[in-house]
């Protein structure tokens, strides 16, 4: 079993920053990618930034230069610092984490609103 718990999702303004936090526990052997994806209401779930366990991390060309993804090996963890945040941000965020026998799990998803 693998849990992920995610935190830190809420109301902002445009242009105000936001922080997600996701744990991983349970049966947590290596894990290789850990990454974020969201999902906006009618539109298919779509990855956000994703970073290797060596820290090297790609990002959807929407969000490059405003947000950082980032992870510490020793804690389990990722998070996903979000700056100059837009109203078309707005979506649930997942966590999501792979291992090294390839299998991947989800978070339940936290609720980002980015809206005046």
């Amino acid at each position: 079993q693998v849990q992920l718990v995610e935190s830190g999702g809420g109301l902002v303004q445009p242009g105000g920053p936001l922080r997600l936090s996701c744990a991983a526990a349970g049966s947590i052997d290596r894990i290789t990618l850990m990454g974020w994806y969201r999902q906006a209401p009618g539109k298919e779930r779509e990855v956000v930034a994703t970073i290797t366990r060596s820290g090297s991390a790609t990002y959807a060309d929407s969000v490059k230069g405003r947000f950082t993804i980032s992870r510490d090996n020793a804690k389990n963890t990722v998070d996903l610092q979000m700056n100059s945040l837009k109203p078309e941000d707005t979506a649930v965020y997942y966590c999501n984490i792979l291992r090294t026998r390839g299998d991947n799990f989800w978070g339940q998803g936290t609720q980002v609103a980015v809206s005046s």
